[in-house]
């Protein structure tokens, strides 16, 4: 895992080591299934739970799951995200000095996020390609072991629930220029066969909102 990075600087009178360990024997005192901490705004439509996996399609939904994990004080990390945001991720209240970036684990990603799930409490991983259902197992196996969570950009053969966005909206000023203020999205949550369930969001925060007619500057998909 020579690759990984934290964000920011730690507690420089500890090493990383010496708290990895502490969060490795804190994991290992958790039963897989308890809840782990989300966002008030998504608290109620998916709650999140050690050892399972969840898979999103943006960006945004993976840093808005992984919040409020941040949020109660657990390490977390990310990786196959190139992309990552620390400045989108920090408005989300996530942590910076309790975050770790993989950024490009190439063809070692599945090592590489073993490695992460063994001593943080859940990681974002974005996969380089199609993951089967045997590769999937492995990291499930692993994830119950350890009582984490993995939120998966892409599609997961066995995702515990699938979010995904069907279409959002800016708010900004009536008329003239000026700065955007608030982007709404409609989050879709699809569990195994169950009807899927819906509800408004609005960023930054992820909060949920009641669904109200809003002047659309913007349309996006993600």
């Amino acid at each position: 895992m020579s690759s990984a990075r934290s964000v920011a600087a730690l507690d420089p009178a500890r090493s990383v080591v010496e708290q990895l360990r502490e969060r490795v024997a804190a994991m290992e005192r958790k039963p897989a299934g308890e809840p782990v901490p989300t966002l008030p705004g998504l608290a109620g439509l998916v709650p999140l739970h050690a050892g399972a996996a969840y898979a999103v399609d943006s960006a945004s939904l993976a840093l808005a799951l992984a919040a409020g994990a941040s949020q109660a004080g657990e390490w977390i990390g990310f990786a196959g995200c190139a992309d990552f945001g620390a400045e989108a991720a920090a408005e989300l209240g996530i942590e910076l000095s309790r975050t770790v970036v993989v950024p490009d684990p190439g063809e070692h990603w599945l090592e590489v996020t073993a490695a992460l799930v063994d001593v943080l409490r859940l990681v974002v991983l974005r996969p380089p390609a199609t993951v089967d259902e045997r590769t999937a197992g492995i990291l499930d196996s692993r994830l119950r072991t350890r009582s984490a969570v993995l939120v998966v950009h892409g599609d997961w053969p066995r995702a515990e629930a699938r979010l995904s966005v069907e279409g959002s909206s800016w708010r900004g000023p009536a008329s003239g220029t000026g700065q955007l203020e608030e982007r709404r999205a409609r989050l879709v949550v699809r569990r195994g066969a169950r009807p899927p369930q819906r509800t408004d969001l609005a960023w930054p925060g992820a909060r949920e909102v009641v669904a109200t007619p809003v002047r659309e500057i913007h349309r996006a998909s993600g």
